[in-house]
């Protein structure tokens, strides 16, 4: 064993784990393809002042779960708590919203760092799918994203998820809402960083999951009895949009989600089946977070899904993934000259596009075909000192055992046909 072991709250993706990881993160990413939107990657680490100020200062996310660093030039930067800031940085920094083609539509894949209390289902360091529609102000986009979400979800098998939908309001509606609310919030027995809360951003203290302070929000007021008639006209085409394409969502007013940026839309898939942590995947619309950074008004919507919860989700349920096919076929040589001619052999039938594998190290037939066995492989394909005489291999069913010899210089032919 090796004296060293991955970092508390992390985890290394193996095989033949690992196969499922990659089938789900293409299983959330193929529907964006599909429809309109380009693949973005950022740095792993991003300045701080970058996610005080677009995640939120108050958020637990900036002042308790970021991983930070101070380089030998004095810049302070964090390992990236969430996708949505670096890509709208990204994008503002290479104007693309400046190509007269709005929305811009990216979408990205990733590991992201949170230093948090680790359990089943939260690490400190997980991977996600997101996907960003930067530059238009228009539900259809909010109902689009949602239903590549859902879509994504069904088509990798998954059926016990709920999305739960609310409308935060915008900058005309929630000023009057949030100060109805920390009047509400100031009569409750809270402790003194919940109360420092309440003054910064009082919508995070109704996503407090402490029992304590859930008890005493019975009564509080909610954003959807304040919404402004454009708000609230906003959310009906959402809904609208989402009745029509048969997506069913549960309406929550307490939905608040963990980042300051989120107005109007926001929503959030769950799955019981995943206990405490139970959310799978959210996001939201977020209008103003570009000024926020310092460029031109850009409202935007966007969603992250986590590929880790997405995997615990797909075995709760018991539901495997569709992940490429293994080795095809498993070359077995027997003497030093077959080794060659195989390895020859292997790489032809590579680069016709067939997962092949070869015994090496020099194996006896023995451990040789213990080895072809424990790949997976469909056939193996055999050559030892007589066969070279002969001109063949032998290709032999690792499922059937029947066993056939195949023309040396038509072996490549012969196993693409077999493997159809």
């Amino acid at each position: 064993m090796s004296t060293f072991q991955a970092p508390k709250g992390t985890y290394d993706l193996i095989p033949p784990r690992s196969a499922a990881f990659l089938a789900v993160r293409e299983g959330l990413s193929a529907p964006l393809r599909r429809a309109g939107y380009g693949y973005i990657e950022t740095p792993g680490f991003e300045s701080v002042e970058l996610f005080a100020r677009g995640v939120g200062e108050s958020t637990d996310i900036v002042t308790k779960e970021m991983y930070t660093l101070t380089t030998k030039g004095g810049d302070e930067l964090a390992l990236r708590p969430e996708g949505t800031a670096s890509v709208l940085r990204a994008a503002l920094e290479a104007n693309l919203h400046k190509g007269g083609n709005l929305p811009v539509k990216l979408w990205y894949s990733g590991s992201y760092y949170r230093y948090e209390r680790q359990q089943k289902g939260r690490y400190r360091h997980f991977s996600q799918v997101g996907a960003e529609a930067i530059g238009s102000e228009d539900p259809a986009l909010d109902a689009e994203l949602i239903i590549l979400a859902a879509d994504a979800y069904r088509a990798l098998g998954l059926r016990d998820f709920r999305l739960l939908l609310n409308s935060l309001g915008d900058r005309a509606c929630r000023p009057g809402y949030r100060a109805t609310l920390q009047e509400f919030l100031r009569g409750l027995d809270l402790d003194e960083d919940t109360r420092a809360r309440v003054e910064i951003n009082p919508l995070r203290v109704l996503d407090d999951k402490r029992e304590s302070v859930r008890r005493q929000l019975t009564g509080a007021p909610l954003m959807r009895d304040h919404l402004c008639a454009e708000c609230a006209a906003y959310h009906r085409r959402v809904r609208s949009l989402l009745d029509a394409a048969g997506v069913v969502y549960e309406d929550d007013p307490r939905l608040v989600r963990g980042l300051d940026y989120y107005t109007r839309t926001t929503f959030e898939f769950v799955h019981d089946g995943l206990g405490s942590q139970s959310a799978i995947g959210g996001g939201g619309r977020y209008d103003g977070l570009s000024e926020m950074l310092g460029g031109p008004a850009l409202p935007s919507v966007g969603w992250a899904l986590g590929v880790d919860r997405t995997v615990l989700a797909l075995e709760a349920e018991g539901v495997g993934t569709e992940v490429p096919d293994g080795t095809g076929v498993f070359a077995v040589p027997v003497g030093e000259e077959a080794r060659e001619v195989l390895f020859g052999v292997v790489t032809a039938l590579r680069r016709e596009g067939v997962a092949a594998d070869l015994a090496y190290g020099g194996k006896g037939l023995k451990n040789a075909m213990k080895s072809a066995n424990r790949s997976g492989a469909r056939y193996a394909l055999i050559l030892g000192e007589r066969d070279l005489a002969d001109g063949v291999a032998q290709l032999k069913d690792l499922g059937t055992g029947e066993q056939t010899p195949v023309p040396l210089d038509g072996a490549v032919t012969e196993v693409r046909a077999k493997l159809g």
